[in-house]
């Protein structure tokens, strides 16, 4: 069974239960039993709320003329990000019920240069937009996955991942290798500087993680679940309410936040001139500050901001700012930084942007000064 908040796989025979509307739920705490029962209330929801205002604003929208930039944007964005968030919760749900913590653990979470880089690998395979990412940042972190190859993966998955490299070669040419290989350098020097973090005790270390003995093969297991799986009717449906609870709890950590994030880069993409972008954001180092600022506000996916990176780079000339605007985007935007606060910890979050935002400016100004 599956403690639907927390997603630990709990016995049945020692699990603390629960019913509501009917059904009974497994828990592997007191604690994960009362915020269950918490969220029964629907219009506690934090998902139900953000999703009420952002319903209510696209409505009165449409009486006051003032509104509609910002309902002809929000509208654009969610368009852009809604396949790659569902995608991320589903493939969520999917990791929530059939990857065994001992997986994660042991490929995310050993003290070693190959987790960093198994963790900027699997970010590259991965073929979602940065909200997308978040979910399944937030659920390998809950099945154990160390909070420096989280890092490493949440900071290489938007911009250095296949469909996103084809999409940066085809605005930018060779040059958007540029951005794809910083990609790269700054969420593996990342990783390896929060492996140093971890071990002087200055962020938090992930209390999901599990021990994994030395002998133990991922490969073997998967053939011992395989041989005894039965696929039938009865599993086929267990198997997908596991998925669903999995997504659906997950969902309930990441949308409110994702929500928040499309509302206030819809307000911002709606009010602030156009011509701000290119008379501020030339190639200098004022332009990259303006440009560090606005990518804080604006980033919401990274489909929906590479063509407005590429329009800076047209305008200004500045592949710099470009991929200042990208990069800085996941370090420092606030729809990342709450979940990393809220999820990996406060010390996590606050690391983060001290330690990738300097390298995506070095990054900027090297691209500035090399590629005009």
């Amino acid at each position: 069974m599956i403690d639907p908040i927390c997603g630990m796989t709990v016995d049945e025979a020692n699990a603390i239960k629960a019913t509501r509307e009917g059904r009974d739920y497994f828990f592997c705490s007191s604690y994960c039993r009362d915020k269950f029962l918490k969220k029964a209330n629907l219009f506690k929801n934090k998902v139900f709320i953000v999703s009420a205002i952002a319903v209510l604003l696209v409505l009165v929208s449409f009486f006051i003329p003032l509104l509609a930039p910002f309902r002809n944007i929000f509208l654009v964005y969610i368009k852009k990000i809604w396949w790659a968030v569902s995608l991320g919760l589903l493939l969520g749900g999917v990791i929530d019920y059939y990857v065994p913590k001992e997986y994660i653990s042991k490929i995310l979470s050993r003290r070693s240069p190959f987790t960093i880089f198994n963790a900027v690998l699997t970010g590259f395979l991965m073929s979602a937009c940065s909200h997308g990412i978040l979910a399944l940042s937030i659920q390998l972190h809950k099945k154990g996955a160390s909070n420096p190859a989280v890092i490493s993966f949440l900071l290489a998955s938007p911009w250095a991942n296949i469909a996103i490299t084809l999409m940066l070669l085809s605005f930018f040419g060779l040059k958007g290798l540029f951005i794809i290989f910083s990609a790269i350098i700054i969420a593996i020097n990342t990783g390896f500087i929060f492996m140093f973090l971890e071990k002087k005790g200055l962020i938090e270390k992930n209390k999901n993680s599990v021990e994994v003995t030395e002998g133990f093969s991922i490969l073997k297991d998967i053939k011992a679940r395989a041989k005894n799986y039965k696929f039938n009717y009865a599993t086929l449906k267990d198997d997908s309410q596991g998925v669903l609870n999995g997504a659906v709890t997950l969902g309930n950590m990441v949308l409110w936040w994702i929500i928040i994030g499309v509302l206030i880069a819809s307000f911002a993409g709606a009010y602030i001139p156009v011509h701000f972008f290119h008379r501020f954001m030339g190639p200098t180092f004022l332009g990259l500050i303006v440009t560090l600022g606005l990518a804080t506000i604006i980033e919401v996916c990274s489909e929906g901001s590479s063509p407005l990176a590429f329009e800076i780079y047209k305008r200004s000339g500045a592949l710099g700012n470009s991929l200042v605007f990208l990069m800085a985007g996941v370090a420092t935007d606030y729809t990342e930084i709450g979940l990393l606060w809220s999820n990996l910890g406060r010390r996590v979050a606050f690391w983060l942007p001290l330690v990738a935002v300097p390298q995506v400016l070095i990054f900027g100004y090297l691209a500035n000064l090399i590629l005009k």
